[in-house]
């Protein structure tokens, strides 16, 4: 039989510490399987002189009813706001149940009150008050050993489970948690059972590299923990003030393309389509879009191939809606030698990750061809000192040797399609 379920939304008002409820949405799930989501702005919310569209495209502020069919009827912009893969995990392993036996709308309910921007969502019209300390620097061990546990299928104690609450959307699969330090707020990303070298470090590495290379990234660094490392990468969405942390919306560039995690929508997954978003959603449209093409030019000069539309957002900030830090950065160390694909459409010749594909539609970064040659003549320049880099960072020996088919492979340097 068809069944509706329903979730409140609150949002965390900008330049405060108040969060109030703002939105219902209610999840029907039809006869044949498919969802419907519709969504709704509180009349109470709409009167207040300070509310905020959550999406000012998909979901203007309004009294109507929007009804969504995609993600399985949830907005984009609230499923932002939801667990990430690990988080959803996190998620399976509190409530003993598997994948199949939860809707979308359960990991929502059960997701994370510090979930990635400024939105949150709960089952009841009250937002829910403050919640729990922060995790401490000092429980990165039992947060990784807690860890271990899940990815192992082995139960977790009930007081250190509650520590590891759902991940935010940001940083995809890897085991983590939120740790305050110093007034801040920072992703702590743990080893993964199935690593096959010290990943935290050779990220770190990547993203340093990436700095170097005039990209915008997030402060990160590392913390020795009990014969691991983590990887401390600092929160942009959030900003401490007197009595707690000022909370920034969020937006993937996912929902930007109105398009799904599934790879039955990756014709939307495109870079020059999201550039085109650029110039909707920046303040600095132009600056944006030529970071984002930089940000395209080092994923295909190191092989980071798990560029999916999730791992691109914009912030809404005091100075309006800007494209956030790069986060998510590793290289693969694959061995073709003859194509290299990212998981973003690339210009005119799909996803191949070549000059003459990178060069194919640079107009739409506001680039001429001359100017994005520029650009990527000075990423490689960096990018081709990687080696003492990664030395530098405390990258091994063997990891640095295992990473080393990712940097700048043959096919990158390509000026012309195969057929020509």
């Amino acid at each position: 039989m068809p069944s509706e379920r329903q979730a409140y939304v609150y949002v965390q008002l900008p330049g405060t510490l108040d969060t109030v409820p703002a939105a219902l949405l209610k999840v029907e799930q039809l006869r044949d399987g498919t969802y419907v989501g519709r969504f709704r702005y509180g009349d109470r919310y709409l009167e207040r002189k300070d509310a905020v569209a959550f999406d000012s495209f998909q979901l203007p502020l309004g009294d109507t009813v929007q009804e969504f069919t995609k993600l399985k009827g949830i907005p984009g912009a609230v499923r932002d706001a939801g667990p990430d893969a690990w988080g959803r995990r996190v998620i399976e392993h509190k409530l003993q149940r598997s994948p199949r036996d939860l809707e979308e709308i359960d990991y929502l309910l059960n997701g994370p009150q510090d979930g990635a921007g400024n939105l949150s969502v709960g089952a009841t019209l009250d937002a829910p008050k403050a919640g729990r300390r922060h995790n401490r620097t000092h429980q990165l061990a039992d947060l990784i050993e807690a860890a271990e546990a899940i990815e192992e299928g082995k139960r977790v104690p009930v007081h250190i489970l509650e520590q590891l609450e759902p991940g935010t959307s940001m940083g995809g699969a890897r085991p983590k948690a939120t740790i305050e330090d110093g007034n801040r707020l920072w992703l702590g990303k743990f080893p993964g059972k199935g690593d096959r070298c010290n990943l935290q470090r050779v990220e770190y590495a990547t993203s340093e590299l990436a700095r170097r290379c005039g990209i915008t990234v997030c402060n990160s660094r590392l913390e020795s923990v009990a014969g691991h490392e983590a990887l401390m990468v600092e929160r942009f969405d959030r900003e401490h003030t007197e009595g707690g942390y000022l909370r920034f919306g969020l937006v993937s560039g996912l929902t930007m393309l109105d398009c799904e995690d599934s790879h039955v929508d990756r014709v939307r997954w495109s870079y020059p389509l999201l550039a085109d978003e650029l110039r909707r959603w920046s303040d600095k449209p132009d600056g944006d879009r030529v970071e984002l093409f930089r940000r395209v030019v080092f994923n295909a000069a190191v092989t980071n191939n798990d560029d999916h539309p999730r791992n691109h957002a914009v912030l809404r900030t005091k100075r309006g809606w800007l494209l956030t830090p790069a986060y998510d950065l590793v290289p693969a160390p694959l061995v073709s030698l003859e194509r290299r694909d990212l998981a973003m459409t690339i210009g005119t010749y799909g996803r191949t990750a070549s000059i003459y594909n990178l060069l194919s539609q640079c107009e739409q970064f506001g680039l001429t061809t001359e100017a994005a040659r520029k650009e990527i003549e000075n990423v490689v320049t960096t990018v081709h000192t990687w080696r003492e880099h990664f030395r530098a960072c405390g990258v091994s020996a063997k990891d640095i040797e295992y990473m080393a088919q990712a940097f700048l492979p043959e096919c990158f340097f390509f000026e012309k399609p195969p057929e020509e």
